[in-house]
This record gives C-alpha cells, structure tokens and sequence, in this order.
C-alpha cells in the first residue's frame, strides 16, 4: 500500500467511526426503552478488533435499531477479559498479547451511551494448576463445571469443545502439534473461556433477559455463551454473514448451519425463477462476494492442454475441497472426522481408477492473498506430501488458479465435493454430486450424502463403473427453492447502511441519519423487533418475500 492509499484508506476508516459516533449520540438521545420488557442482551467478542467487520456492523446496527424500537438492550463487552482472543493471536509469536486498547476504544464508540457491562480477565489458579500437566489430546476434550445462586446450581462446561474450533481458525490448521507453544494457546483459550462462562453466567442471573443474540457461536467467547445461556433457558439467537451483499442472517439454531425451513408446497414463480437465474449467470461468471470478500478476480475456461489431457481418459472427476480451519468445518466432520481423510479415501479410489482424469480443485479461500488467512494445513500441502502428483490421472487445481469450476462440471461424469457450496451449484446444473461433509444444502435432498465412510465409497465405484447415473429431478428442484430462500428470504439486508472498507473484508459506515433505523423505515428493524417480540418459530428471522419487502 502506498503512502497515498494509506492516507486514503486512514481517512475513509476516521469518517466512519466518526459517523458510528454521531450515530450513538443521536440514538442515546431518542431512544425510549420500554419498562414492561426484559433486557436483551448482545455480545460478540470475535468478529472485530480496532476495524469493523461485517458481523460486528450488523451486530451494532441491529441492536442500534431495536433500541429505536423501545426494546432495553444491554451489552456484555470484553475489557481485556481474555488473555488470548481468537483474532488477537500472532501466530509468529503465541505468547504476544492481544491488540486490546484498539479494541476496546472501538468497543466505546459502538456502545456509547449503551447500558454495559464490562467484564475482565480473572482466571481461576485451581484450573490453571490442572490444565499445565495436560497434552493437546486432554486439553481438546477437557471438561468442568461452574456453581451458581450460592451452590445451589451448577452448570457444565466443556470446555475442550469450546475451544477447539477457534484454536484450529486462529492457527490455520486442524491437526495441532503437541508443541509447548500450543498447549500454552488452547491452555489460555480454556481459562479465558471458564472465566467468560462465569461472568456471563453471573450476569445473566442477575439481569434475567429475555433474550440473547451472540454472533456464530462456534468461537469460544460465543460458544461459551451461548452454552451457559442455554444452562439458564435463556433464548438464543445467533447470527452470522447472509448471502445477499451486506446482508446477516439471524436464527434461533445454529447460524452457522444456516438452518432454513422451506414450506413444502412452496414452489419458484416465473418471476423468482428470473430473478435467480439472472443472479445465477452472475455468480456462473464469478462475479460475487461472500463475507466482503471476491473470490473471483477473473476466471479463464479451461485450456487446450486441459482438453487433450482429459480426452485421454473415459471420464473426468471434479473433487472440490475446503478450507480445513473454517467453522463450517465443526459440523461438516460427521461422516469422516475431518477433510482430510476424505482425501485420503479419494486417493485409494484415485489409484484404483487409472481410466478415470480426476481434478482436484483447492478451495480459492486457502491461499487468499493480501490477507493473514493464509492455511497452514493446505490440500496442495497434502498433495505433494502424499507425491499425489505423480499419478497420471490427476491434475491439482491451486486455490489461485481462476479456472472455470463450472466448466469443469460441464464435463463432469459426477461431482466429488466436501461441503462447499459448488456442490449445490453443481446440483443446480443437472450434475450428480457426492458428498462427503454435512453442508447446509445437505439439509434437503439435492446431493447424494452417504452416511459413512463404506457407503461413500461404495457410491463412487457405483458411479465410476456406470454408464450413466441418474439424479432425481427433485435434486435440481430443491436446489433452486434452496438458494431461492437463501438469498431472498433469509438473508436481512443491511446495506443501505454500509460501504466496502479500504482493508478487505472490513466495511464502513455510510452517512445516514438515525431516523432511517427506525422500525418503520427499516423493513430488516421491523422484522428482527417482530420475530424477538413474539412466540418464536423456524422461520421467524425470514422475509415474506425479498422481491415484496
């Protein structure tokens, strides 16, 4: 970045905590909190440090809107209240401490003027002497329990399980090495979590909300809320990034899982079929985002030695893997325990099917550059290591080579996938698609999904050995209600409020005024107040229909 864009960029970020300020203000000054309700609680403690997010913005101005609304909303907000958090950890240095005063001076002018409570790092000495002795093995699946109201109530805690996914997201890697460095980082997540457990726990017997609205609940300070809110039979709701540019999605399940009920008798009209279609020709081009991100900068078809390499052989096999940290990844691993050994199972089918061109694509987010989100366990890792590229029937795909996957899949016999959303993609183009990890397409029947290992395999000799596989007409079918609802029933838009932010995958506020958070000019305020307020159902956080809203 040059010294110009670094002026640019610094004073894009000024104008908009500038803005979230005046914001604030005008909200202390018009909000009317209303007395026959119980607080809500918000907290999200790991989707921002000094900058903002998409998730810590929609979780700003959801709470921002709500309070217009006259709903009591309460924050429980980290003071230096971890020793280590997810996003502060360096991973050239796991002893640095997190970047706290940047953080937590952004934490005041989010919540300015906002009812807080702030909470501090107070480890328990008992737990720390017990966790010292323990190896990565022990520390991964540790458990205890915290006493409430006097002893009287006690709450478990698995804490090993908190914390497990957002040391594998921090360090880039599933597999941890059982190293001195690592056992002193999942030693400080699990303190930093039974200490967070035991100040939300106190809180919220103390406020008894009604509610509490947590982002993703996979990383620790969130799963170990949600865990101990779920204890007290407080209501949860979880949100995570939507699928419409600046959108969120909010759920009383698991965000991550993106749990979407869709009406049985609920069919596309020919006006939803254009919409998705159009939105599909882009998405076929490369030409989306997801969480801020563009994966596609550009994308080529595939090239002549692709084509008289391929043509050599009797079928081609796309397999489409993920990134191997990703949260996604936490309920993925149900038939086989991680990626990785899906791969490895590929590769048997791979040695013992020399007719058949398989193309092993990494997923474009592993290696993303300009970003520190760079995998320190990659498929191409693995690829060289296993000498994979020494077979003749495979070609490796890099997660920067902007080959067309949906060219690939044109000339498919069948679609290997884990659990990325090409697997839907490649349903929505009449292709068979096998999967290996639970994804949130698999929820309805639009791929075929073994439920182990053998079956899994079993399936692929099936479809290598046939001469032609037949996919229910209802895959496709499925497959279109599913994105339908995705997109324009489930994802709540919040981008008349935002703009791209200069770093990526942060944003910006625009210039509004505060009238326009208000329930009544707001249709994503309205329906987040409405689904809150009464009886919550599947599909209380859905619009009627995107196209009428």
């Amino acid at each position: 970045m040059n010294s110009r864009t670094d002026a640019s960029s610094r004073l894009a970020e000024w104008n908009s905590r500038r803005r979230i300020l005046a914001i604030t203000k005008k909200i202390q000054a018009h909000a009317r909190p209303r007395t026959d309700l119980k607080p809500i609680v918000f907290f999200n403690a790991s989707a921002r440090l000094g900058g903002l997010s998409q998730n810590a913005a929609f979780s700003f101005l959801s709470s921002s809107g709500l309070r217009l609304a006259g709903l009591p909303i309460y924050h429980f907000v980290c003071n230096k209240g971890m020793s280590h958090c997810v996003l502060g950890v360096n991973r050239e240095d796991y002893h640095a401490p997190p970047p706290c005063d940047a953080c937590i001076k952004q934490s005041h002018r989010l919540y300015h003027g906002s009812q807080v409570h702030w909470f501090s790092n107070n480890p328990d000495p008992v737990l720390s002497e017990k966790l010292f002795a323990l190896d990565i093995a022990a520390l991964s699946t540790f458990e205890t329990s915290i006493s409430l109201e006097g002893g009287e109530k006690e709450i478990s805690l698995p804490l090993g399980a908190f914390v497990l996914p957002s040391i594998r997201w921090a360090l880039r890697r599933h597999t941890l090495p059982d190293d001195p460095d690592t056992r002193y980082l999942l030693r400080e997540f699990i303190l930093s979590a039974e200490n967070l457990a035991r100040e939300f726990a106190r809180y919220l017997s103390n406020i008894q909300p009604m509610l509490a609205v947590i982002f993703n609940g996979i990383m620790y300070p969130e799963a170990a809320a949600c865990w101990v809110a779920n204890q007290l039979g407080v209501r949860v709701v979880t949100h995570e990034v939507g699928f419409q540019h600046f959108s969120a999605f909010f759920t009383d399940g698991e965000a991550t899982t993106y749990p979407i009920p869709i009406p049985p008798q609920f069919n596309l009209n020919d006006r939803q079929n254009q919409l998705l279609d159009e939105y599909l020709g882009n998405r076929f081009q490369g030409k989306f985002t997801m969480a801020g991100i563009r994966f596609w900068p550009e994308m080529r078809g595939l090239d002549q030695d692709f084509l008289e390499k391929s043509g050599k052989f009797r079928q081609v096999v796309p397999v489409f893997t993920n990134v191997i940290y990703d949260t996604s990844q936490v309920h993925a691993n149900q038939v086989f325990s991680f990626m990785f050994e899906w791969l490895e199972l590929i590769l048997e089918i791979i040695r013992e099917h020399p007719e058949t061109y398989f193309v092993i694509r990494a997923h474009p987010d592993e290696m993303r550059p300009g970003t520190a989100k760079l995998s320190r366990e990659s498929v191409k890792d693995w690829f060289m290591e296993r000498e994979v590229d020494k077979l003749e029937n495979v070609r490796f795909i890099d997660s920067q080579d902007y080959l067309s996957s949906y060219e690939l899949i044109q000339r498919a016999k069948f679609v290997m996938v884990y659990n990325s959303s090409i697997g839907m993609e490649a349903a929505l183009l009449g292709a068979a698609v096998l999967c290996g990890g639970k994804a949130r397409f698999t929820q309805y029947p639009i791929v075929f999904f073994p439920q182990t290992p053998q079956a899994y395999r079993e399936a692929a000799e099936r479809f290598l050995n046939a001469d032609n596989i037949e996919v229910p007409p209802e895959f496709k079918m499925n497959a279109r209600r599913f994105l339908y609802y995705q997109l324009y029933r489930a994802s709540l838009s919040f981008e008349k409020y935002l703009e791209e932010g200069k770093r990526k995958g942060y944003v910006q506020m625009r210039s509004f005024s505060w009238q326009e958070l208000l329930p009544q000019n707001s249709p994503t305020i309205q329906l987040l107040e409405k689904a809150i307020l009464e009886n919550p159902c599947p599909d209380s956080f859905f619009q009627e229909d995107f196209l009428e809203s």
